[in-house]
């Protein structure tokens, strides 16, 4: 663990030094678009924070692979070197894919081919699910399918971090959580079916992107001077899945069924919990489609529509609704890993009540709405000299003023017509 730790603070300085730099020189020469109408920042931003995150990971998987004679256990990650320089690869398409559509606003067919692109590389030269640990024997027939399940749940992935990315360190602190959590998991789990190997592919992937995230998030908390834009966003996405995969994709089944040791449930957190910390973004995502296709535009169509975008909408402000964001993260990664770390009646009440807590932060709002408008009517009616009052009142000759009698009452109604009638004659 000290060693994952150490890579982690290696991308996390390289990537805050990275940030730094960019953000100075995209000040200098102007390179920030103007702001669009679905976005929540008031003034304009530079969004090419992804080229340092990934700078950031290039750097500290270097500094893992000259590290290997120092510590050999990192020939576990680097005697095959094929899925590490296919993963870099990967991140580099979509990081170049990413940047050109900061900077010059792509379509989002021409984007969409590039993360098939950056998905096929990792998936035909590296990582694969190769099985899903169900029942007794694989469910993945055919290395052909493996190829193809494992590029559209990178492409599913990328996109799913992409479109929840719209408010100041909001990716960048649910993936640091995710990817925190992930780490711990991994470990635990080498640690429990090859004490000798606990160290792994997925590990270090997800500890670089820790640090990476921790990096960039100081200039990107709220008010951001930095945005991560797709290029990052994206780059989160393809290692998050790429991660993912190399644990849940390569285990054998007979390897989980020696893990529910305490129960069902945790033989089968090598496959819940890679869903369970990517399920706030996976959630927004298939949202965000079936409403567009819905309405009959693109799948990938911009709207002001995102769970982010509801949650300003009900009376959240950017800082209280990206909390609320890390709450519901916390609370599902941390749930998910506590099942296979302690009792199930533990982690079901953490869940339980974890629940419970995030939805009554996320619902305040409407509360205090209702109670406000309450108080407002309350008030009016209760205000001296109001109309309710007046009404009420006959002897108040102000109401009597304000609010002309009908017109059949009105004495001098009946003069007007034979006056005119008669200076007409």
């Amino acid at each position: 663990m000290t060693l994952l730790v150490l890579l982690a603070v290696v991308s996390a300085v390289v990537t805050f030094g990275l940030s730094l730099a960019v953000y100075r020189l995209s000040l200098r020469f102007r390179l920030y678009p103007a702001i669009r109408a679905r976005d929540v920042h008031t003034r304009p931003t530079p969004r090419l924070g992804g080229i340092a995150m990934f700078l950031g990971i290039l750097v500290a998987f270097l500094v893992a692979y000259l590290l290997t004679p120092q510590f050999p256990v990192l020939l576990i990650v680097f005697a095959d070197p094929a899925p590490v320089l296919a993963i870099l690869g990967g991140a580099a398409v979509i990081v170049v894919v990413g940047v050109i559509d900061d900077v010059w606003d792509l379509d989002w067919m021409t984007k969409l081919a590039g993360q098939f692109v950056a998905a096929g590389l990792v998936a035909w030269l590296g990582v694969q699910i190769y099985s899903l640990p169900i029942g007794d024997t694989s469910t993945v027939g055919s290395s052909w399918m493996s190829l193809v399940i494992t590029v559209f749940a990178i492409v599913l992935v990328m996109n799913a971090i992409n479109f929840v990315d719209g408010l100041d360190g909001l990716v960048a602190g649910v993936a640091l959580i995710a990817n925190g959590t992930f780490v711990v998991y991994s470990y635990s789990l080498w640690r429990a079916t090859s004490p000798q190997n606990y160290f792994s592919l997925a590990s270090v992937i997800a500890a670089i992107l820790v640090g990476a995230c921790a990096g960039f998030l100081p200039l990107n908390w709220h008010p951001a001077k930095l945005f991560m834009g797709d290029a990052g966003a994206m780059l989160i996405g393809l290692l998050m899945a790429t991660s993912a995969i190399a644990i849940t994709g390569s285990m054998e089944p007979t390897t989980v069924e020696a893990l529910g040791r305490s129960g069902l449930l945790p033989a089968y957190i090598p496959i819940i919990l890679p869903f369970a910390i990517l399920l706030v973004p996976l959630v927004d995502f298939g949202m965000a489609v079936l409403r567009r296709l819905a309405a009959g535009k693109s799948p990938f169509s911009a709207d002001r529509k995102h769970l982010h975008h509801r949650l300003l909408d009900m009376g959240h402000s950017q800082l209280h609704a990206v909390l609320i964001f890390y709450g519901w993260a916390a609370v599902v990664s941390l749930g998910c890993l506590f099942f296979f770390v302690f009792d199930q009646w533990f982690a079901l009440a953490f869940l339980g009540v974890g629940v419970l807590v995030c939805l009554a932060v996320t619902l305040a709002p409407l509360g205090r709405r209702k109670a406000a408008e309450t108080r407002a009517q309350l008030a009016r009616s209760d205000e001296p000299g109001s109309l309710e009052d007046a009404r009420r009142d006959p002897l108040d000759r102000r109401f009597q003023d304000s609010v002309p009698e009908p017109a059949h009452d009105d004495p001098s109604h009946e003069d007007a017509a034979p006056a005119t009638l008669k200076e007409h004659q």
